[in-house]
């Protein structure tokens, strides 16, 4: 199978969004995840989530102001080139 560079946003449902991005590198696509619409919960689920994308080597990015700190922030013509060179774009 050919290798897709999938970029997965996370707009209304971070926590299935980080489980979609951990699982699609299984199949070795490079996966982009990119938190949007605001702060990810701080959850038992959502940080067992994120010690799965650790695992996975996903390093998530945010459009979110307040994740700046944490995480890479995409300005919106990052965020449209990250589309744009994606071969797949899965919204959450």
């Amino acid at each position: 199978m050919e290798e897709k560079q999938i970029l997965v946003l996370a707009r209304r449902d971070h926590t299935e969004a980080m489980r979609v991005a951990a699982g699609l590198t299984i199949f070795g696509h490079a996966v982009r995840l990119v938190f949007m619409t605001g702060p990810v919960a701080e959850t038992e689920e959502n940080a067992e989530r994120a010690e799965l994308l650790e695992l996975a080597e996903v390093e998530p990015e945010t459009t979110v102001p307040e994740m700046a700190e944490d995480l890479d922030l995409l300005e919106a013509a990052a965020l449209g080139r990250a589309m744009t060179d994606a071969d797949r774009v899965i919204s959450l």
